[in-house]
């Protein structure tokens, strides 16, 4: 994977990285392109924290759970190899997001065997895997790779980062969507990010207006009103 047309960083309890990460799997379902995806841990970044002061009842228990998460992810890729961690974490975000019982996941409960080993024989790995959720000594790895996230954009970003044409190509945080687009404008939406990225001195497009990603995990069914949206000339409309 050292030649990927993209990296992909990734926390696994991040909605807005596992939307993101499902427009790309789109266009990569439609076009010739190579996902390395690698760690960005939300837990390592707010070591600090005080989440009691900063944060709603129930983060930090979901940040750690990611941490938890991408413990499994590293054992892994160090033994079953780099390609091993795309269908891992596809199988995580579908039970975390998408599947009927996703909202009454308590954050916490990510982060134990009983969560993770369905999701290793799933990806088809061993359940044993689920070992390496209380092995600490894969913090190293996962802080080294969530620094080289954050060198590529700056600190001052969230989840996820993408890095477009490593080594030397541009690399920032998002895009950040709240719905999945359809395959035509998935591509659509591709081609208008790429082109910014191919431009080295782009740093930053946002507005501050987000709405909660339309997922099952936040009480959006598939197929229900929002779930995808389409644009053509400027101009937009929802599918229903």
């Amino acid at each position: 994977m050292a030649d990927a047309d993209i990296h992909f960083y990734f926390d696994p309890v991040c909605p807005f990285a596992w939307m993101t990460s499902k427009w790309v799997r789109k266009v990569m379902a439609q076009r010739a392109y190579t996902v390395d995806w690698r760690f960005i841990s939300l837990r390592l970044v707010k070591a600090e924290v005080d989440y009691e002061s900063h944060f709603p009842e129930g983060y930090e228990a979901g940040h750690t759970a990611g941490l938890r998460l991408l413990r499994v992810a590293a054992r892994a890729r160090a033994e079953h190899g780099r390609a091993a961690v795309g269908p891992l974490y596809e199988a995580i975000g579908t039970a975390v997001f998408d599947s009927a019982n996703s909202p009454e996941l308590a954050p916490g409960d990510r982060g134990g065997r009983a969560f993770a080993e369905p999701l290793l024989t799933r990806a088809g790995l061993p359940a044993g895997l689920a070992d390496a959720l209380d092995d600490p000594a894969l913090d190293a790895e996962i802080q080294a790779e969530t620094d080289e996230a954050l060198s590529l954009t700056g600190k001052d970003v969230g989840t996820p980062i993408i890095h477009f044409g490593p080594p030397h190509g541009t690399a920032f945080f998002g895009p950040v969507i709240s719905r999945l687009p359809g395959d035509e404008d998935a591509l659509r939406l591709w081609d208008h990010v790429v082109g910014l990225a191919a431009f080295p001195g782009f740093a930053e497009l946002k507005r501050s207006l987000r709405e909660r990603p339309q997922l099952r995990a936040f009480g959006v069914a598939d197929g229900e009103t929002g779930a995808e949206e389409d644009w053509h000339g400027g101009s937009r409309r929802l599918k229903r």
